[in-house]
């Protein structure tokens, strides 16, 4: 399965951190927040990474090359940001199956792999990891609801008065149905191409888009704030003793 990464983001609200980077490039324990992306889906077994660019793009170019860990690195250039939809239809003539898709400014310890065995599965047409968040935090993000199946039946990108505090994180999978719902979604009143309509889209025509419940952590960096919060949760990570398998003595 292919694996598509945004990351052609100005990263405004973290500068001074993006002064003179993308926010991608930002390091969270001594590694930019895209390698961290990258090693996730190599343990995800990608075939390749498609990774959108746009701003600063020559740091991430040339820092990565064609290849990270063995995976082949293709770019595409999203000239100007203007929303996720508008980012994902920059990489249509290289997706022609299923794939995956993670926003370049998340860093994962979860399970990104409950998402990707249930679209193998073959009975949806996308799958995201979602958590519950604070009511006063849901607001940031694509809020979600479900049925008693754990379908999703509806999304509200950023509303000002959230209907649940259940909300998309920055992983997905999705078949190629995804790019004609993003080709038909209009500006919001951020005057963005929004993911969350074209997922909103597709539920309306009959597909099945099914929410896992995430289970560990993830850090939308978004902040300065957030890379210290991401850089925390790693290293306490790494100060987990490593089990050990019981002795038969």
């Amino acid at each position: 399965m292919k694996a598509v990464v945004l990351a052609a983001g100005e990263g405004t609200r973290l500068r001074p951190l993006t002064e003179d980077k993308p926010k991608g490039m930002v390091e969270v324990n001594d590694k930019p927040i895209l390698t961290h992306c990258f090693d996730n889906l190599v343990e995800l077994g990608a075939e390749e990474f498609i990774v959108v660019v746009g701003y600063l793009k020559e740091e991430i170019i040339d820092h990565y090359g064609d290849e990270y860990r063995g995976v082949p690195i293709t770019y595409a250039h999203q000239r100007e940001q203007k929303g996720l939809a508008h980012a994902l239809l920059t990489v249509e003539e290289h997706i022609d199956d299923d794939f995956m898709l993670i926003l370049g400014d998340n860093v994962f310890d979860a399970n990104l792999e409950d998402v990707v065995r249930r679209q193998q599965e073959d009975r949806t047409d996308a799958a995201f990891l979602v958590e519950e968040v604070p009511w006063d935090e849901a607001s940031r993000y694509g809020v979600c609801d479900t049925n008693k199946y754990g379908e999703i039946t509806d999304v509200v990108e950023k509303p000002e008065d959230p209907p649940s505090n259940l909300v998309m994180t920055g992983f997905y999978t999705f078949t190629s149905a995804i790019f004609p719902a993003c080709h038909l979604v209009q500006p919001s009143n951020r005057g963005e191409y929004e993911i969350s309509e074209a997922i909103d889209l597709l539920i309306q025509s009959g597909r099945t888009i099914d929410a896992i419940g995430l289970d560990g952590w993830r850090v939308d960096v978004g902040y300065p704030e957030d890379r210290d919060e991401a850089e925390r949760r790693l290293q306490e990570d790494e100060e987990k003793p490593v089990a050990t398998a019981a002795s038969n003595d």
